[in-house]
């Protein structure tokens, strides 16, 4: 018996402590967007927000991360090392795990807006140009190309429950300049 309510705990444990994260990382986030400053969303966390993700024909948002360590995947995308800003020069690169946080990557069609909200106040539109399949090591992302550019990586194939050397890219171009959040916004 005591094992079975063990067992039941630990289930219940997984799923609320999810819930309390993303509580905790969209505090964070607003926090960030407000002072300007990175803010850990608890003490002891080695990443903290650096944007937000919107994908509004899905009507979904992620917060991402700074770093695309485990850890920080666990929570939520990661902003990959190297890579600009969203709507600085270059590429910008966001991993998740296909999942979790980017399941929905396989839902996006050409034409499909990204939003990406920035902690500094700054604003990025993208439309997806399309998607696909490369090998890990040689994904052919560059974040020094020429313009500005999104990619959101994950794992592939998509339903599978192993890891394999395939990811997952879906590029995007920008649809306008970054622009100041107005403040109602």
């Amino acid at each position: 018996m005591a094992v079975g309510l063990a067992l039941c705990g630990q289930g219940l444990w997984i799923p609320a402590k999810a819930a309390l994260a993303q509580v905790l990382l969209e505090r964070a986030f607003a926090r960030s967007v407000a002072t300007g400053q990175p803010v850990k969303p608890w003490p002891w966390a080695d990443t903290w927000p650096v944007a937000r993700i919107t994908f509004p024909r899905l009507h979904r948002s992620v917060i991402v991360l700074d770093g695309a360590s485990g850890q920080a995947l666990a929570f939520g995308p990661g902003h990959v090392a190297g890579t600009p800003d969203a709507g600085d020069r270059g590429v910008a690169v966001y991993a998740a795990h296909r999942d979790t946080h980017f399941a929905l990557l396989g839902q996006l069609g050409p034409g499909d807006e990204i939003a990406v909200q920035r902690i500094d106040g700054r604003q990025a539109r993208f439309s997806v140009a399309g998607a696909q399949v490369v090998r890990w090591d040689a994904s052919g992302l560059d974040p020094h190309a020429p313009g500005r550019a999104l990619a959101l990586a994950t794992c592939w194939p998509l339903d599978a429950k192993v890891h394999g050397p395939l990811r997952y890219l879906v590029w995007a171009r920008p649809m306008e300049g970054v622009s100041k959040l107005d403040s109602q916004s």
